[in-house]
């Protein structure tokens, strides 16, 4: 063991002088390489990480090679400090913690109206387990910068498990989407995809009073949709998804519509079965290469409002901790494999082609197999 020493050089604790992480090396891929412990700086955390979840966002980023290598992605994580910088105050060494990657200034135009992601501090990737920041979840131990530390991080409750906990960053984001939809009780709301994004989207929404009408080619998905609140569940391929909304609306049309899924054909199916005055709500559509082709008369002479909503919020950041971590929506359950730092390539090519048996991929970094 090495002693970390932080750049103000204040000895912060005892930690390995070296690290197993997966780093994107470009083209695709990922190599399982032994890199040297990050190390912090004053107001910093330097935490073990103990779960982090993959994200699309992140495939998508090594997928299709959208940012410069060497990088060490991964952002849903949860793990315990092991090492504190000079003139932190509020955690200890041992706290277990979840930790956001971005974090805003909330002292800018964008942030006067909270339009928090388009802050340029929030643009800031402000953890990291090497090189450029991005995240750094997908090693085993990050650095946690100290505008992160001031106010993106979040203690977990004892008996909380790491699995369940790193969960809190993308209901964080969906706890955002629902919050400016705002359904009212009784609304019927169309949530088109089930993977793990559209089931938290179904256990908030279902909190709200709306009915809920989702959408999924898989069966294994509708019947967890049924169970977390959807009063109709229906395959797209096999059912009229518009026939079904105006059978719940009184030939209508549902009055929201939730696109969690990035499929061809899946926006122009939320307008059709959406009716006339209704809100449609973007939330996987992120990649500047996919388009949205819909008619001016389905927008403007029906009164329809699309609207997109991207990342998280710091304003909903402790209560969507409290959600996940009371156990009052069941994220714990969307959770269907872990696997072990080393066979991440494994989780990332399920992630990329889910079965009927997997939802959520976990990477837990401190197993090595």
């Amino acid at each position: 063991m090495a002693t970390a020493v932080s750049e103000s050089g204040l000895a912060t604790g005892s930690v390995p002088g070296t690290m197993t992480a997966a780093v994107y090396r470009g083209h695709g891929r990922v190599s399982i390489d032994t890199i040297e412990t990050p190390q912090i700086g004053r107001g910093e955390l330097l935490i073990r990480v103990e779960a982090c979840g993959i994200c699309h966002t992140d495939l998508k980023k090594i997928e299709y090679d959208l940012l410069p290598a060497p990088r060490i992605f991964g952002h849903e994580m949860a793990g315990v400090v092991v090492a504190t910088g000079d003139e932190v105050d509020g955690f200890e060494v041992g706290e277990s913690v979840v930790a956001f990657h971005h974090i805003p200034c909330q002292n800018c135009f964008y942030c006067d109206r909270k339009f928090y992601a388009q802050c340029p501090t929030y643009k800031k990737v402000g953890v990291s387990a090497g090189w450029e920041p991005a995240g750094g979840g997908f090693g085993q131990y990050v650095r946690v910068f100290d505008w992160i530390v001031k106010r993106g991080v979040e203690k977990i409750p004892a008996g909380v498990p790491f699995e369940r906990a790193c969960l809190v960053e993308p209901v964080n984001t969906v706890h955002k989407a629902v919050a400016q939809l705002d359904p009212q009780p009784g609304d019927v709301v169309a949530i088109l995809g089930q993977g793990p994004i559209g089931l938290m989207f179904t256990m908030l929404v279902n909190r709200s009073g709306a009915r809920i009408l989702a959408t999924d080619t898989m069966a294994t998905r509708l019947e967890l949709a049924r169970r977390f609140g959807a009063e109709a569940a229906a395959n797209p391929l096999s059912a009229d998804v518009v026939e079904l909304a105006k059978s719940m609306t009184d030939g209508r049309g549902a009055d929201s519509v939730i696109v969690a899924a990035s499929v061809p054909g899946i926006v122009e199916q939320a307008v059709r079965c959406s009716r006339p005055g209704a809100r449609i709500l973007m939330f996987s559509q992120t990649s500047s290469k996919e388009h949205i082709d819909v008619t001016g008369a389905d927008l403007v002479a029906l009164e329809r409002t699309v609207f997109g909503v991207y990342s998280a919020d710091v304003d909903l950041q402790k209560e969507s901790a409290r959600l996940v971590f009371s156990g009052d929506i069941p994220v714990g359950e969307l959770v269907t494999h872990c696997w072990p730092l080393n066979e991440i390539d494994r989780g990332i090519e399920l992630a990329l082609h889910p079965t009927e048996n997997s939802l959520k991929m976990v990477v837990q970094p401190q197993r090595l197999s």
